[in-house]
């Protein structure tokens, strides 16, 4: 897995996507990304946050 990453792969592989795809279409694949990366983010905070709202306070015995 070593040079995975490298610019020529990552060229081929945009031309493979542009290919299936079309160049109509890829915006609006961008977009989906954009949007379900937002989504995930939001619910990875709003899971944290739950977890905050539903501790209680011990009680005090009078």
């Amino acid at each position: 897995m070593d040079g995975l990453l490298e610019p020529v792969h990552l060229f081929f592989i945009l031309l493979i996507v542009l290919i299936l795809f079309g160049p109509g279409k890829l915006p609006e694949l961008g977009k989906g990304l954009g949007k379900g990366i937002r989504e995930f983010k939001d619910a990875l905070r709003g899971g944290m946050a739950g977890t905050d709202e539903h501790k209680e306070e011990p009680k005090k015995l009078p």
